[in-house]
């Protein structure tokens, strides 16, 4: 087989730049970039939790997300609260402006898994996704593990 089909890290590093790329896109007019909207994605799903546990759900540093959400807070997507249990952390909340968006972004994902899978049958959709997620908890136990 040609080396570079079987090189799942090179797929998987194209599939998350188009990506990025491609609802980056339809988000521009909403002053999003590529790398905010997944963190207005998990404030859909857990909306209010703190900073520091919204890097952890997404597997991102801590400096990364603090650009992130500051750039979300100056564009008043997001406000941040200091926490009533520990005063030196932050909640994010979502504003009415990015609750109002909600259903474009979530579009905006769900147009592009719908490119990815065009082509797929159930079954083969099915069988990608598991597999993915496999390989997601194989890297999330490696990388775990080395720290």
């Amino acid at each position: 087989m040609n080396e570079n089909r079987n090189s799942v890290a090179r797929w998987i590093s194209l599939l998350h730049r188009h990506g990025h790329e491609y609802v980056g896109r339809q988000l521009k007019k909403y002053n999003i970039n590529k790398g905010q909207y997944i963190f207005l994605n998990a404030l859909y799903k857990k909306d209010g939790i703190r900073q520091e546990e919204l890097s952890d759900y997404l597997k991102i540093d801590k400096g990364t997300t603090a650009k992130a959400i500051k750039k979300l807070e100056d564009d008043e997507y997001i406000i941040r609260i200091v926490d009533k249990k520990d005063k030196r952390a932050y909640n994010v909340y979502l504003t009415d402006k990015a609750l109002k968006i909600k259903p474009t972004v979530r579009k905006a994902m769900m147009a592009w898994t719908d490119i990815l899978f065009l082509g797929f049958s159930e079954e083969e959709k099915e069988t990608a996704l598991v597999l993915l997620e496999r390989m997601g908890k194989n890297a999330t136990t490696t990388n775990d593990a080395a720290h």
